[in-house]
């Protein structure tokens, strides 16, 4: 009986000893952040390390990119040609100033989609993959499912305001972990900038994350930002070999990047 005493002091002990070391991440995370909802996950093992309302209901804003740009890879080359379509042109929202019937490639409106969020390349993209707007959201929400982001629902390839279009921060991250493992997607998000061409003017793109510029390791991933959505960031960076998404919604507009910093920060810190 004193050995079975001695037995349990020592594995009690060891308990706290690994709760100290390696406490959860609810009792960890003693910082704040402003956005309604939040979620940091390891890119490699799939665990969640820290989340916020990670499976409240609420409005994508252009985040919902990163699931459009996979279903266009899918089913797509970057070298593709895609002929910009009038209902691509109609769109409201950010825009690369598109023309109808000018031919661009899938690599080009990809770049365009994802750093400077136009609209209207992704639609176009959208119509290149699909016969119609709708068959191409039936399969944005097929894909989504079978990710496990079982709580969203897609209606548009452009994250405009829907009041049927909703997400959660737990569906987000899971998303954007099978777009991180897509080689030729990971490469365009991370790009800071990307030479443009069209007929309605030529420069350089540039990538509407800030986290490029001033977080060691960024990797992309998407911004977005609506009046009902409010500022959202789906941030990504790597060092050492580990790689930690964070996904922040409904946050503000300087208060967005402080958020995703945190977390990414509590990551690599723990």
């Amino acid at each position: 009986m004193k050995h079975t005493g001695i037995k349990r002091a020592i594995s009690s002990l060891v308990l706290v000893m690994v709760w100290v070391i390696f406490p959860p991440p609810t009792a960890a995370a003693e910082f704040k952040i402003e956005a309604k909802a939040a979620v940091l996950m390891n890119g490699q093992t799939g665990k969640t390390l820290w989340a916020q309302n990670q499976d409240l209901p609420l409005p994508p804003a252009s985040t919902v990119k990163i699931l459009t740009a996979l279903v266009v890879l899918d089913h797509s080359r970057t070298n593709d040609l895609v002929t910009i379509p009038a209902e691509a042109v109609r769109v409201f929202g950010s825009n690369t100033k598109l023309r109808a019937g000018e031919k661009l490639t899938a690599g080009d409106l990809l770049h365009a989609m994802m750093l400077a969020s136009g609209n209207d390349a992704a639609m176009a993209l959208a119509l290149h993959t699909a016969p119609t707007v709708d068959n191409f959201v039936e399969r944005m929400n097929q894909k989504a499912h079978r990710m496990g982001a079982v709580r969203s629902r897609f209606v548009n390839p452009t994250g405009m305001p829907h009041p049927q279009q909703l997400t959660t921060a737990h569906d987000l991250v899971l998303i954007t972990k099978a777009a991180l493992q897509n080689s030729e997607l990971r490469k365009i998000v991370s790009s800071s900038t990307y030479p443009w061409t069209s007929r309605a003017w030529q420069g350089t793109i540039k990538n509407s994350n800030q986290l490029l510029s001033s977080y060691d390791g960024a990797i992309g991933v998407k911004t977005g930002n609506t009046r009902e959505a409010g500022y959202c960031l789906v941030a990504a960076a790597q060092r050492d070999g580990q790689t930690y998404i964070a996904v922040v919604l409904k946050s503000g507009e300087k208060s967005v990047w402080q958020d995703a910093m945190k977390l990414l920060d509590y990551g690599f810190n723990t």
